[in-house]
């Protein structure tokens, strides 16, 4: 058993990352690429939990089960608990890796998402890497190096993921119980997402949003009809979203209460918290919103794919059907417009246009295409 066992179609990844383990390459800066489901904070988290382990991520000691569980008293994890990583979180974790790495241990610093830095955050990341403390190490996660900038992606080792193919996923869903023709179906429709392909594969709720995203190329007949399915849409994303992150502020919440007690004094502390609270639901209404363009630019690309006689293979098997009628009835060059009007639709609600009237937009730009 090794940490990285947790890796799905990352070979050449992990040969690096162990290689760095015993000392071949290892550097202080290291900076983790790759599309949503590829595994980055994943792979940074098991590059952490070797670092700090006497086996190089044996899997099974107390080290790696605390790193898991992210209670290693030398490993910090920071994620963004809304829209952005603020400076003053960032000076704080800079601060307490600074403190601890001074006793001579490693200490490691994970930054899922470091895409979500504000420039003054991203400033004080960038003084950490630029005059480490000896020991300290820092993991930075983002979807392309572009996304970060020049002045801290030059500083960093780079380590790019791909997609695992379906094959991949779907292994590993089977190894988790999951019945060999449901695997391979969450696959394929997951586009190489591990957590997606999951979801889909035990969650009626995720299943159930996929299908009202790929229910709205029938329903363009009319203006009315586009608008409706807009708001279906967006509707549905949200409702998905709180499904997930209700409960885990209820819970928060509650922790808060009673640990802290709710009243005159804690009135500042209670509103920081709401407020962070808020802007988590945002984001994971929003990131809820983008997986469901995903799934809808995926319809349209295999409507595509029909329509130039590709042979690669559907990514929606269950949709084969629908996909066949539509790539019948139109040509390649509305079908490219389509896809196109979906892509500048998650660039609009990246951008914090309001979902509803940016997938407004949209759908009347799927019918008029």
């Amino acid at each position: 058993m090794s940490v990285f066992d947790r890796l799905t179609g990352q070979r050449d990844v992990v040969t690096a990352l162990r290689a760095a383990v015993a000392g071949d390459g290892m550097t202080h800066a290291w900076l983790f690429t790759g599309p949503p489901g590829s595994g980055r904070s994943v792979a940074a988290r098991a590059f952490a939990s070797a670092l700090l382990c006497a086996d190089g991520g044996c899997g099974t000691c107390t080290s790696c089960r605390q790193s898991a569980a992210t209670t290693h008293p030398n490993l910090v994890v920071v994620a963004p608990a809304g829209l952005s990583i603020s400076v003053d979180e960032a000076r704080r974790v800079v601060r307490q890796a600074a403190l601890s790495a001074a006793g001579g241990s490693t200490h490691v610093v994970v930054v899922e998402d470091a895409d979500r830095l504000t420039e003054q955050a991203a400033n004080a990341w960038l003084k950490a890497i630029e005059e480490p403390e000896a020991g300290c190490v820092f993991l930075l996660c983002a979807p392309s190096p572009e996304d970060l900038p020049p002045t801290i992606r030059s500083r960093c080792r780079l380590v790019t993921l791909r997609l695992p193919s379906a094959d991949d996923v779907a292994e590993v869903l089977e190894r988790s119980g999951v019945d060999a023709p449901t695997a391979r179906w969450a696959a394929a429709a997951a586009q190489g997402h591990v957590g997606r392909a999951r979801a889909l594969a035990v969650d009626a709720a995720a299943r159930e949003q996929r299908e009202q995203a790929l229910r709205v190329p029938a329903r363009l007949a009319t203006v009315g009809e586009a608008l409706a399915a807009a708001a279906d849409l967006v509707e549905a994303a949200e409702a998905e979203a709180d499904r997930r992150t209700k409960e885990a502020a209820a819970a928060e919440t509650e922790s808060f209460v009673e640990t802290v007690g709710k009243g005159r004094g804690t009135a500042g502390l209670y509103s920081d918290l709401a407020k962070k609270q808020r802007s988590r639901e945002t984001r994971a209404r929003r990131d809820s919103l983008d997986r469901a363009l995903v799934d809808l630019a995926a319809w349209y690309r295999d409507v595509l794919a029909l329509q130039v006689g590709s042979t690669v293979g559907l990514v929606n098997t269950d949709q084969a059907d629908a996909i066949r009628l539509a790539a019948a009835d139109g040509a390649p060059e509305s079908t490219m417009r389509r896809i196109e009007a979906v892509l500048s639709c998650r660039e609009a609600i990246a951008a914090n246009v309001t979902p509803l009237l940016a997938v407004e937009q949209l759908t009347l730009a799927l019918r008029s295409a």
